[in-house]
């Protein structure tokens, strides 16, 4: 029985989403899982091909999901993120980007055997890199912000600039091939890629003062900017051939940098759509290769061509590119390794395949082979070596996983103060310096601003911090918080302590956004109280000896369970809405009475199993005579 394109449809989602399910539990690269799955149920298993299976629709498809993901990711481009690392982004995205089609033509040339024509359309094609290989390794190797804000800026701006090359190759080569030249071809090319770039600001600009000005309702904003996106991608790719990719990241740019209030609520659907058709167009894409083309990739030839690519081109056009910046020699050596290609480079080159060889070029038909052995490679190669490299270059977030603490308060510096024992980052933000004092004096790191500032944002580093708790005085902000920093920690991340005693009851601020810390008549009123009244954060070590039920056996009732450190690094936080248990090696951390009260409860406890053990050996007499 022959499966049905919707089933197909399905399939393709279900096998991407659970690939990058996979990635996540077991900490692997989801690009890599994502292009085994393909060329398993594609070429290697023959149970789908979608590029013949969909037909006409299979190519407007991928290129409204390539434009999508590129939108998307052109959102994040905003300038001020990049101050001071400007001139190397800006040298990296021309000299080394022209220093990497150069030298990538000459050894498609002389290493892989390609003619000229077809070397210098591939070579400005694997300039690229782009948001959808780049975005899910950044995420998945923790870099420290200078490295991952070049490796994203690159990705992102080279990606249009890569297809245009590859056209402006093609159409010089027409042009100086031609039995009678005619330049009218190129300059229309050039014509076509500023009317591009002008479309997609006005475009850009456009939607942008419709949102300011109220003239498109909260509900309509999102399916509004996606018709946009589509028509602007359309109408500049209908004049020429990939020049849609240009107009979609400059109108994504110009939103980026518009300031607009509503574009972060915005942003995370679209991040949660981009994730959901990067899934789908990975798996479409190497499920519809041919066997003859994964033969030809073992073609000696093919397989230097790859190596050098990876080994020379790209670290000699970094290396060359940023003489006279500040970056190091590990973030040159690192970004002049990272360039894995993606959807862009595998989409745009079957196109290029196919006119080159509409034109004669004989050796057309290998270009979509070097394509993939190139992305397949890259993209396996720097997977699995970007975490070990980056640490290895001192580039990583190291350390545990640190905690993010909105309000100043005595419970919160004691709490930031337990965690900085332990030995995990931990940072204090408040807005008033008056309350961040108690931070000050106890030693605690502290930021101070505004957490829903922008300038916070750009200013503060959340990248070392796994957590976020919001323990303000006030119920509404601490919701308001969570509920704004959801996306980027995780649900499971991101909790919120009531000010004040049965503060949640009924109130539908303790229903929303983050989950509620210890449980809702811990409240911050009466943690405080207990600090004030001589309570201590105590670690306790659970071991083979000393187990968990034990523990909780021997506690005393006052004790408030605070959070467990595991030996990796990673801390469960006591909710309600969590079922936490301890294991031997994990620390566990409480707030407790002090010493003297200590010793009168242990005393109690002791009296406790000596009368319950005489009332058993009274019980037993009885029961003898």
């Amino acid at each position: 029985m022959v499966p049905s394109i919707l089933f197909e449809v399905m399939l393709v989602f279900l096998l991407g989403i659970g690939s990058q399910w996979v990635a996540w539990r077991y900490r692997m690269p989801a690009i890599v899982l994502m292009s085994i799955t393909g060329l398993l149920i594609g070429p290697v298993l023959g149970l789908m091909d979608p590029e013949e299976d969909f037909g006409e629709l299979y190519n407007p498809i991928i290129s409204v999901a390539v434009a999508v993901i590129l939108f998307e990711g052109s959102l994040n481009l905003n300038y001020k993120e990049i101050r001071g690392l400007g001139r190397p982004v800006f040298r990296i995205s021309t000299i080394g980007a022209f220093l990497s089609w150069i030298l990538g033509s000459v050894t498609a040339h002389y290493i892989a055997g390609l003619s000229w024509a077809a070397a210098f359309v591939i070579g400005g094609l694997f300039i690229v890199t782009g948001p959808t290989v780049i975005m899910p390794l950044l995420r998945q190797s923790k870099l420290k912000p200078r490295p991952a804000k070049i490796l994203k800026w690159e990705g992102i701006i080279v990606d249009p600039i890569g297809a245009l090359l590859a056209v402006f190759a093609f159409e010089i080569i027409s042009y100086l091939t031609s039995v009678n030249p005619d330049g009218s071809a190129l300059l229309t090319f050039f014509a076509a890629s500023v009317f591009a770039a002008m479309l997609g600001w006005a475009c850009g600009k456009g939607i942008g003062w419709m949102f300011e000005s109220g003239y498109i309702p909260e509900f309509l904003k999102s399916p509004a900017v996606f018709t946009v996106v589509i028509g602007c991608f359309t109408i500049a790719d209908e004049v020429i051939h990939e020049t849609g990719l240009l107009a979609v990241t400059a109108m994504g740019m110009t939103l980026a940098n518009m300031g607009i209030s509503s574009l972060a609520d915005m942003r995370h659907f679209k991040e949660n759509v981009s994730m959901l058709l990067i899934s789908a167009i990975f798996i479409m894409l190497t499920a519809s290769l041919k066997v003859d083309t994964l033969l030809q990739v073992f073609d000696p030839g093919i397989m230097g061509y790859v190596l050098l690519m990876m080994f020379a081109v790209r670290p000699l056009s970094i290396f060359l590119s940023t003489i006279g910046t500040d970056l190091s020699l590990n973030e040159k050596l690192f970004v002049g390794w990272i360039a894995p290609r993606g959807i862009v480079a595998l989409t745009v080159s079957g196109y290029f395949a196919s006119i080159l060889s509409d034109a004669g070029y004989v050796d057309a038909s290998l270009i979509t082979t070097i394509t993939f052995a190139l992305v397949f490679t890259t993209v396996v190669a720097h997977g699995f070596s970007i975490g070990w490299l980056a640490k290895k270059l001192h580039l990583s977030l190291e350390g545990k996983p640190g905690t993010l603490i909105i309000g100043s308060n005595n419970f919160t510096v004691n709490l930031a103060k337990s965690l900085q024992k332990v030995k995990a980052p931990v940072m204090i933000v408040d807005s008033s310096w008056e309350r961040l004092r108690k931070a000050r004096v106890a030693g605690v790191p502290f930021f101070h601003g505004e957490m829903l500032s922008e300038q916070t944002e750009y200013q503060l580093d959340t990248n070392p911090y796994e957590y976020l708790i919001a323990g303000t005085e006030y119920n509404s902000y601490n919701a308001l918080i969570c509920t704004t920093f959801m996306p980027e920690f995780g649900r499971t991340n991101v909790f919120k302590v009531s000010p004040y005693r049965n503060n949640f009851e009924g109130d539908i601020v303790g229903k929303v956004a983050g989950r509620i810390l210890f449980n809702k008549k811990l409240s911050l009123e009466y943690l405080n109280s207990k600090l004030e009244h001589h309570y201590v954060f105590r670690q306790t070590s659970i071991t083979n000896q000393y187990s968990y039920k034990q523990y909780l056996n021997d506690k005393d009732e006052d004790t408030v369970l605070m959070y467990i450190m595991k030996p990796s690094g990673r801390m469960r936080f006591y909710t309600e809405e969590m079922r936490v248990t301890a294991e031997p090696g994990d620390k566990i951390v409480s707030l407790t009475p002090p010493v003297k009260e200590m010793k009168k409860i242990r005393k109690r406890l002791e009296n406790q199993r000596n009368n319950g053990r005489t009332n058993g050996e009274n019980a037993q007499a009885t029961t003898s005579e």
